[in-house]
């Protein structure tokens, strides 16, 4: 995944925006932030639960690790654009924003969560 794929899956997230934050693009709903892409494009954030994260990087662990210190217990999950795939992607996208839209966006179905590899 390059990095205008990722900005792509962020802005097709109903009532997303683009922002910048500290020189670095993010993505935001009602002005909370839920991804972010670095500065060099290697990789996003994405703002998920503790329990997402882990159900993510169990899942997909070339792909998805917890942010480094404090970031990363609170759910903030890297994800290594160059072994992503655009509905893995696409799935984890859809639960940060939900959990930054406060649950006001669709409710997830019974499905919803880590999708096969």
């Amino acid at each position: 995944m390059t990095p205008n794929q990722f900005r792509k899956l962020a802005l097709e997230t109903p009532g997303a925006e683009e922002s910048s934050h500290m020189s670095h693009p993010d993505f935001r709903i009602g002005g909370k932030v839920f991804a972010t892409l670095s500065q060099d494009g290697d990789f996003g954030v994405l703002k998920l639960t503790p329990e997402q994260q882990q159900s993510w990087c169990d899942a997909h662990p070339s792909v998805f690790e917890p942010a480094n210190g404090a970031w990363g217990e609170r759910g903030y999950t890297k994800v290594l654009l160059e072994k992503a795939k655009t509905p893995v992607i696409r799935a984890a996208m859809r639960q940060a924003s939900a959990s930054v839209a406060g649950g006001r966006r669709a409710k997830p179905d019974k499905h919803a969560g880590v999708p096969d590899r």
